[in-house]
């Protein structure tokens, strides 16, 4: 006998159910973008509360300003740990990092 689903209209909810419930792949995708996106907002609300230019910063970072642009993109996801380190200095920030375990999924019905 198979369990009767909850109704509800939260779109949230209804995307998770439907694209990421029961699929690790997915749900790990989803974190990556999540994590990307948010070191770019970190690096450009920083950049510009310094009152910064990319071209700016880039130099106190010694990079290109081609650089800063692709950090900023929350998209990108080449990131290189030393210009991310680089550029966090250059913003007198320290990048903090710690490894924590996975969540386990529990397969849900789609």
């Amino acid at each position: 006998m198979a369990t009767k689903r909850k109704t509800t209209t939260d779109a949230i909810e209804i995307l998770e159910r439907r694209h990421y419930a029961g699929r690790p792949d997915r749900l790990a995708d989803l974190e990556k973008a999540r994590l990307h996106a948010q070191l770019a907002q970190e690096i450009y609300a920083r950049r510009k509360a310094m009152g910064l230019t990319q071209a700016e910063l880039a130099k106190r970072a010694k990079t290109s300003v081609s650089a800063i642009c692709r950090l900023e993109d929350a998209d990108y996801d080449g990131h290189s740990l030393n210009a991310v380190v680089r550029v966090m200095a250059a913003l007198n920030r320290k990048l903090e990092f710690r490894v924590i375990p996975l969540k386990k999924v529990a397969a849900q019905p789609a």
